[in-house]
């Protein structure tokens, strides 16, 4: 079977994710989480690969692209899947998350002694084709570890943007202010994604992973 186009345009908010073949795992273990936003950040995000990254998994020495191809505006890390929330920034966006998803599993594979696809497949992006969208996908987002009942919090969850979005970590690979722009504090926000989280699957099913 043909690989589907994934034509994303620059400007332009996509929610992409994956999950693992036959929904087994991506992450083994803690460091394979950050390693992940690591090489994130290398691949997508443009910035500088710093060496001391890649200590627990794969090839320190690799060379990082500069050029920034996503902006990301919230991310989730699940055990046998992930959640992005993306602005695109350049045209070789399609192809860089391919080579990200490549780099992540080839890494994984040989640190754990593993072989054969960690990925079902390509990577799957939706277009947000609408601003309001992005304000109830990232509660869609964030909330899934409460959703998969790993926690009872969504800020009980470490690895997603959630804690950047409440200023309870700095980090500084999310960019919150693109949906925090529309909230009148932080809180107002964590109450939106807090209380009447159904109001999320109603407004952007179109949006929303496909199980």
């Amino acid at each position: 079977m043909p690989r589907r186009a994934i034509r994303c345009e620059p400007g332009e908010f996509y929610h992409v994710y994956n999950r693992g073949a036959n929904r087994g795992p991506i992450f083994f273990q803690p460091d394979h989480y950050l390693f992940f936003l690591r090489r994130l950040r290398q691949k997508l995000v443009g910035e500088k690969y710093n060496a001391e990254d890649s200590k627990s998994v794969g090839p320190a020495a690799e060379v990082s692209d500069t050029s920034p191809h996503v902006t990301v505006v919230a991310y989730c890390l699940m055990p046998n899947h992930y959640h992005l929330l993306l602005r695109v920034e350049s045209n070789h966006f399609s192809e860089r998350m391919q080579a990200f998803g490549t780099s992540y599993s080839k890494a994984i594979n040989k640190q754990i002694g593993r072989s054969g696809t960690l990925f079902e497949g390509r990577f799957q992006a939706k277009h947000v084709d609408q601003e309001s969208y992005l304000l109830h996908l990232s509660r869609y987002i964030h909330l899934n570890p409460v959703a998969a009942r790993l926690v009872r919090q969504p800020a009980e969850w470490e690895f997603s943007s959630y804690r950047e979005y409440l200023a309870i970590r700095a980090g500084t690979l999310p960019c919150p202010q693109i949906v925090l722009g529309e909230f009148s504090s932080r809180e107002h926000y964590r109450r939106f994604v807090e209380s009447k989280p159904s109001e999320t699957a109603a407004s952007i099913d179109h949006l929303l992973f496909e199980e």
